[in-house]
């Protein structure tokens, strides 16, 4: 179904030449040559987008914003006139007007506006369909934390959800969960209602990631044959989660720090300076400090960034949460994958208890799916769990004969023989081999690489 526009401006040649050229583009063009007409029509008609002329005879163009606004928060309004008078140009914007445009301007530039506008509508409406389950899915009191450390973590993230503007840092191992605490800072925020939007800085080529995060003008490389909205964009008055931060590069991390600083930025390739109503929270399995002391971090950014920083301790470290998370993903698998558990043993537990879990919640997640997924009992017992989790009673095979010879193996040659052993697991299937540790697999293909 075509987008619907409502021009609104007391020229007769304005709207005639508007309405001609905005058809050839596919919309359908309402005409109002007031401003009592214009908010009357839009009462009527509710269009998805209003272009609404500044100057207008009776009531001007900021009361027909207002009334607009008042009607459907959501519309999208762009305003037009064609006298340089930016003390209520900025009014217009504060009230919510998406953009304006000053007369004479091209009509390439309102298509790319409009275009970019209902883009951003879209999204919006897609947002609030789904805003009220994920406000249920990510509740605090929904994180399980019976550990102490956990404790501090959770309500930490309570304290400051609701200060908009606040920057977070969230940091802990791979697999801790700092993305499900990100989302729910800001499903407990008053960003709740607009997006929310992540990008994993080690998943994403750097070539790639300037685009991904600023958007790109037509032409402003080989490849960009079209605008391209970027996440800072599309995530305004939302949340941006930057995961994994330590991974971006150095100079991305400058243009990152000018956003936190002015909240604009520019599209590659552009000239016009984009406002944007953003909170970042970023997130890292890095010690920034040891990156920045290596020259691979900024100082300033990690400074602007670590305004609230909360860490999330590994599973090896949160014991008391073990059985309870175990007990929650059982829960959801049960409706995912149509089983029937109704718990574990106790050997079971007593064996996911000792376990150390390098994989944190990610791999208890992975261990229970597979368990639920390959067997169907009343409940989980030891005899389900794979050998590293039974064979744990004492060290595991590789570092008790190394124990023996009394030499530790490194670090890089365990990783080595534990993704050697899971990619013979899944026969070679290194998608499978990542989900299973519980990583991207660009991140699994650069492993595989570095340890040749």
């Amino acid at each position: 179904m075509a987008a619907s526009v409502l021009i609104v401006d007391d020229e007769v040649l304005t709207l005639t030449n508007l309405k001609k050229a905005l058809e050839k583009e596919g919309y359908e063009i309402l005409l109002a040559d007031s401003g009592e007409n214009g908010i009357e029509f839009f009462k009527k008609h509710r269009p998805n987008l209003a272009l609404v002329d500044l100057m207008l005879p009776g009531v001007d163009g900021i009361e027909v914003l207002k009334q607009i606004k008042e009607c459907d928060s959501n519309t999208v309004v762009i305003m037009i006139t064609a006298y340089e008078i930016i003390e209520k140009a900025i009014k217009a914007m504060k009230l919510g007007a998406y953009d304006y445009l000053m007369k004479p301007f091209k009509l390439n530039e309102l298509k790319a506006s409009i275009a970019r506008a209902l883009e951003l509508q879209s999204l919006r409406v897609r947002v609030s369909d789904t805003v009220e389950s994920e406000k249920g899915k990510y509740y605090f009191n929904r994180i399980i934390a019976e550990s102490k450390k956990m404790t501090q973590a959770v309500q930490t993230a309570r304290r400051v959800a609701p200060l908009e503007k606040t920057t977070i840092l969230i940091t802990g191992e791979s697999g801790v969960g700092k993305e499900l605490l990100a989302r729910a800072i800001h499903y407990n925020s008053t960003r709740a209602d607009a997006p929310f939007l992540e990008i994993n800085c080690a998943a994403i080529p750097e070539t790639l990631m300037e685009s991904e995060l600023f958007g790109h003008e037509a032409g402003a490389f080989t490849d960009a044959r079209r605008r391209k909205i970027g996440l800072l964009e599309k995530a305004d008055r939302g949340t941006v989660f930057l995961d994994e931060i330590a991974d971006m590069p150095l100079p991305l991390q400058a243009k990152v720090l000018k956003v936190l600083e002015d909240q604009s930025f520019k599209r590659l390739g552009g000239t016009n300076q984009i406002a944007v109503d953003i909170r970042i929270i970023a997130a890292t399995n890095k010690n920034l400090k040891r990156e920045i002391e290596a020259g691979n971090f900024r100082e300033d950014l990690f400074y602007r960034l670590n305004v609230v920083p909360i860490a999330i301790p590994p599973l090896r470290e949160r014991k008391d949460d073990i059985i309870p998370l175990t007990l929650h993903i059982i829960e959801n698998f049960n409706t995912e994958l149509h089983r029937s558990f109704k718990g574990i043993s106790a050997d079971a537990a007593k064996a996911l208890h000792e376990y150390d879990w390098p994989g944190n919640v990610r791999e208890l997640r992975n261990i229970i799916e597979r368990t639920m997924a390959l067997h169907s009992a009343e409940e989980i017992s030891v005899d389900h769990l794979p050998t590293e989790i039974t064979m744990q009673q004492g060290p595991p095979p590789v570092i008790r004969e190394s124990l023996e010879e009394e030499k530790f193996l490194s670090l890089e040659d365990l990783e080595k023989q534990y993704i050697k052993q899971v990619l013979k697991h899944t026969g070679g299937n290194k998608s499978k081999a990542a989900r299973i540790l519980g990583i991207h697999p660009t991140s699994l293909f650069r492993k595989i690489k570095k340890l040749k």
